[in-house]
């Protein structure tokens, strides 16, 4: 019997790595990079065989041609590795990933495997800081939280009790860390509706996300240039209240959300909370500890990292 033993919550951007020396707030990024840092001595201290990293993909691991709304890494992980992330091959633990898909098919939450997966910064950003020194395997988990028609919250919730199910079920007593990689509020200047693009930009981009498969790099320089030049699209006010239910264990409620609501209030970026929701459930929503929270409008987005340790909750009945 495997046990989950830490989750940690984390926002990305790959603009950390190649603008860092943009910055204007260099507060924030540093206190962003620490709080990176306090989370992966957390991971490090849990002591985990094995690290399931929930994340999303940003079309240079799968396109429209084919796009499950979950899928398993269960053998080999090859890291893109743009924009300064890890590249090439990563450790993995394929025993443990098929176990974890076999178990979460039987459940009913069908999940996809790929046994030859590639990830982006959706998944090696979370490595590069939160992994970085640790001789971890790691098992991708991809939710597809920017080709609508997305997966509901509610069954994002439903896969991390599944996940943790599955987990008290595999053999070998591993420890398991669970990250999510991703959110909190932010908007790209990607096309709202892939079926019906809006000028030449998200004409491009719906035509990268259609073809890229074999040739992502092809596009990758354009593609950078229409994200650095987008304005930042950023709610505090969403982030904060998030930060502040998970700290109270109530990120349940956000389960009930339309994909059209978390837009309105978080941003077409903010659909990436589904994999927040995913690493919260799987932890029984524990109420975590919120690390850092800044606004990054050099990033584009709303940063924020989180642990949820369940060895520090005490019993219900020694609540307060």
């Amino acid at each position: 019997m495997s046990d989950i033993v830490l989750g940690v919550g984390a926002s990305h951007s790959t603009l950390m790595n190649t603008h860092w020396d943009q910055v204007v707030h260099t507060d924030r990024a540093e206190a962003f990079r620490d709080a990176l840092d306090t989370a992966r001595r957390r991971v490090a201290e849990a002591r985990p065989d094995v690290a399931v990293i929930v994340g999303s993909n940003h079309f240079r691991g799968f396109w429209l041609d084919l796009i499950p709304a979950f899928t398993v890494g269960v053998g080999e992980v090859v890291a893109t590795g743009e924009a300064g992330t890890p590249k090439g091959r990563q450790k993995t633990d394929p025993g443990f990933a098929q176990a974890l898909a076999a178990d979460l098919v039987e459940a009913g939450t069908e999940v996809a495997i790929s046994a030859r997966l590639q990830i982006d910064h959706g998944q090696s950003h979370a490595i590069q800081y939160l992994l970085d020194g640790l001789d971890v395997p790691v098992v991708p988990l991809v939710v597809n939280v920017f080709a609508r028609p997305l997966p509901t919250l509610a069954r994002c919730v439903r896969l991390g009790e599944n996940l943790a199910a599955a987990v008290g079920r595999i053999a070998g007593e591993r420890r398991v860390v669970v990250i999510a990689s991703g959110g909190l509020s932010h908007r790209l200047p990607w096309p709202s509706d892939w079926t019906d693009p809006q000028g030449d930009d998200e004409a491009f981009l719906v035509d990268a996300w259609i073809n890229g498969r074999g040739e992502w790099e092809r596009y990758d320089e354009r593609r950078r240039e229409i994200i650095v030049a987008a304005r930042p699209t950023i709610s505090p006010e969403f982030d904060r209240e998030f930060l502040d239910d998970l700290a109270n264990g109530r990120l349940r409620r956000y389960a009930s959300m339309t994909t059209a609501e978390v837009e309105s209030a978080a941003g077409n970026g903010g659909q990436e909370l589904r994999t927040w929701l995913v690493m919260a459930a799987a932890l029984g929503f524990t109420p975590g500890t919120p690390l850092v929270y800044a606004p990054m409008p050099e990033w584009l987005t709303g940063m924020g990292v989180a642990v949820l340790d369940p060895a520090a909750v005490p019993a219900s009945g020694d609540r307060r």
